[in-house]
């Protein structure tokens, strides 16, 4: 009966209908027992959208710690005792070598990061300088994540051919002050809306293990369906030495397929991203999760180490997947500069 339901719900997915909360919360309380028919369940709705293939995304840590918010699971932050680099933002040659090692790796998407509550002037110049030449030399798409920003920023980030800027709600409304203070769960939605109005693609997602209810795992499920975030990045907690949330119980890997499950099911046309934390929440489960994701980062997070990318190819590969190269299309001025070849 209940293989019966999953199916109902994959049905009512693909067709434009929302799953109530009875049915969201059912999801993410199905049975062990259930998870097999649960993730074909979610592989139908991906299947749906986007076939087999998988989109792979890299992230540059544009600058490391120096940060002046008080986010409990963050490295970077000011309240963080970790042991990580700390650096001032990096410089143009730098960023745009980032980007040829993102072709290398094969990612469609290319990840600027920086660690701040927002871009200094000379921060936003320089990122605005190497996406322009990425953009004219390399088939690209670009994601930017600065933190909060105001609206003249965006426009001049979307001017610049930056394509997405990210910016995670990370938890629920409720949720939020017990996690950050020095900033607002406001202040985040502001700087989507931003995004969006500037042009760029809103990437927006969360980081489960923060102590959020199964309930709150739902509305911000919802939330992010309301806001139509065209890129959803689920982060698993890392639970770093030295951060407030370095003693954070875990969830299990089943936890962790059934909360991406239900995301897939809440955002059936979306791209959905096994993000931050995955290969410690996951652990031997990992290619599972592509039943239900269709994209993945590759390589390392910002301060902490992911696994080689020559695993992350073979799991595609292994299950039959197939790498989405290119993110945008290839101009002939661009193929022609060598730089393709040189990646490969």
């Amino acid at each position: 009966m209940l293989n019966m339901k999953w199916d109902e719900l994959a049905d009512k997915a693909i067709t434009g209908g929302c799953l109530t909360t009875e049915e969201a919360l059912m999801v993410l309380r199905a049975d062990d027992d259930e998870l097999l028919p649960l993730m074909q369940a979610a592989f139908k709705v991906r299947k749906h959208y986007y076939g087999k293939k998988v989109k792979l995304n890299m992230i540059i840590n544009a600058k490391s710690g120096l940060c002046p918010e008080d986010c409990g699971y963050c490295s970077q932050s000011i309240v963080s005792a970790a042991s990580i680099d700390k650096y001032v933002m990096l410089d143009k040659t730098t960023l745009v070598a980032g980007a040829r090692e993102a072709l290398a790796r094969q990612a469609g998407t290319y990840c600027i990061v920086a660690a701040g509550r927002g871009p200094t002037e000379r921060e936003l110049k320089g990122v605005i300088e190497a996406v322009e030449e990425i953009r004219s030399t390399m088939p690209l798409k670009i994601c930017a994540c600065l933190g909060l920003l105001k609206d003249h920023q965006a426009q001049r980030l979307a001017e610049a051919g930056v394509h997405r800027y990210n910016h995670n709600l990370n938890t629920s409304s409720g949720h939020y002050a017990s996690i950050t203070t020095t900033h607002t769960y406001e202040d985040r939605m502001n700087t989507i809306h931003h995004a969006k109005a500037s042009g760029m693609s809103p990437c927006s997602g969360v980081i489960i293990g923060l102590g959020e209810s199964d309930e709150e795992i739902v509305e911000m499920a919802m939330t992010l369906r309301e806001l139509d975030a065209d890129s959803i990045p689920i982060n698993f907690l890392n639970a770093i030495p030295g951060t407030p949330l370095e003693h954070a119980k875990p969830i299990s890997p089943l936890k962790a397929l059934k909360t991406l499950a239900l995301f897939r099911l809440l955002c059936p046309a979306k791209e959905l991203r096994a993000a931050g934390g995955r290969e410690l929440r996951l652990r031997s489960l990992q290619p599972l999760a592509l039943y239900a994701v269709n994209s993945l980062f590759v390589g390392d997070y910002l301060t902490t180490e992911g696994q080689d990318v020559e695993v992350d190819h073979g799991m595609i590969e292994d299950l039959g997947f197939e790498i989405e190269r290119y993110a945008v299309p290839v101009q002939p001025e661009i193929a022609g500069v060598g730089l393709l070849q040189d990646a490969n």
